[in-house]
């Protein structure tokens, strides 16, 4: 493992890549459960976006309204 941390950083994040990508989904899904209350709301928004599209705004609409450059 300590060979492994010496790698350069880019080295070091496609083999995280890698090895996250051999897992199956069932094995993936349960790694990084999420909450059924944001799992909701995440589906409540997408279903939003698939329905209007359109009035979805930016990222520099976003920073724009913020005030953020």
């Amino acid at each position: 493992m300590s060979d492994l941390l010496q790698l350069p950083q880019s080295e070091r994040l496609a083999l995280a890549i890698a090895l996250w990508d051999s897992l199956d989904e069932q094995t993936r899904d349960r790694a990084l459960p999420i909450d059924p209350a944001l799992c909701a709301e995440l589906d409540q928004r997408w279903a939003s976006h698939r329905d209007n599209p359109d009035a979805d705004l930016s990222w520099d609409e976003i920073r724009n309204r913020l005030g953020i450059e």
